[in-house]
């Protein structure tokens, strides 16, 4: 049922943002080549892969990793506020839609973030839909730390519920976290 609700709401908000969705599109496209949307292979529920949506927020060409371990100069200006507004993350509402994804849950991660998907696998945490935000990313944890992120979905898997999710999703919208981050240097 919550599924199937999340699906609903993410269909309405996709058909009532799809303006928005329009202007960001086309900013990215103004700044720099490249398509404005972003896919990449991340690994979901059942340890199942599946294509996420993004705006994309890095410069075309920048080689395919982990936020952390790109450096920031890849980030395009217009990337940098989509990225602290969390606007690159809106066409994830199609996952949601397609019900790859859920609105909170573990963020999903890349395959080749071995370590972290072995420290997931090992705590039941692709058990649950992964999330457009999750507690690991209003408390500013980030895939560079898998042990402590996967500690932490571990905790928001046992306690799911309502309460916490709208907890999350309130953090998210107030800035909570600072989005991902990525190599200083």
């Amino acid at each position: 049922m919550r599924s199937l609700c999340e699906r609903l709401v993410s269909a309405v908000a996709l058909f009532f943002l799809f303006p928005l969705l329009l202007l960001v599109l086309l900013a990215v496209r103004l700044e720099s080549s490249g398509p404005g949307f972003f896919r990449q292979v991340r690994v979901g529920r059942h340890r199942r892969p599946f294509i996420c949506y993004k705006i994309r927020t890095m410069a075309q060409g920048t080689p395919e990793a982990g936020t952390h371990e790109v450096a920031a100069s890849a980030v395009t200006r217009v990337g940098r506020f989509l990225r602290t507004t969390k606007l690159d993350e809106l066409p994830q509402l199609i996952n949601v839609a397609r019900g790859e994804m859920a609105f909170v849950g573990p963020r999903p991660c890349l395959p080749s973030q071995v370590e972290l998907v072995e420290a997931r696998d090992r705590l039941g945490i692709f058990e649950v839909l992964p999330g457009i935000t999750g507690l690991g990313q209003v408390r500013g944890i980030d895939m560079s730390d898998p042990d402590r992120l996967a500690r932490c979905d571990g905790e928001y898997v046992s306690a799911r519920n309502l309460r916490l999710d709208l907890s999350i999703l309130w953090a998210t919208f107030r800035g909570a976290g600072g989005g991902d981050r990525v190599k200083s240097a």
